[in-house]
């Protein structure tokens, strides 16, 4: 189990436009939820989403890419290891101004 300590990070315009809309997907954020108490691999998430194991794998490829998500190793009790994927934010702001749109993100360290 880590220890986490969070701090917040705003992000690029674009970035943020990608992250929103990344946000904006049921299965993206049913992902972010379970992941967010702990690793949960790419199973464990399609039994808990009402998705296909392919529509899993690319929703976990957006919240990769987004940095809403991060891959690491699970080791299971017999000793065997498999890919899991954890939240790496644990809240999201969004400001709208006459500047636009600023997403700011309080990530979770290791």
């Amino acid at each position: 189990m880590s220890t986490k300590a969070s701090n917040t990070q705003s992000n690029p315009a674009t970035e943020s436009t990608v992250q929103l809309d990344v946000l904006g997907d049921e299965c993206a954020r049913t992902i972010l939820v379970a992941t967010s108490s702990g690793p949960k691999t790419a199973k464990e998430l399609t039994d808990r989403t009402d998705s296909s194991s392919a529509t899993v794998y690319r929703r976990i490829n957006n919240l990769l890419e987004s940095d809403l998500l991060a891959e690491c190793v699970r080791f299971e009790d017999d000793g065997s290891h498999t890919t899991a994927y954890e939240a790496t934010v644990e809240q999201v702001r969004v400001r709208i101004d006459d500047e636009g749109i600023d997403v700011a993100l309080s990530v979770t360290d290791e």
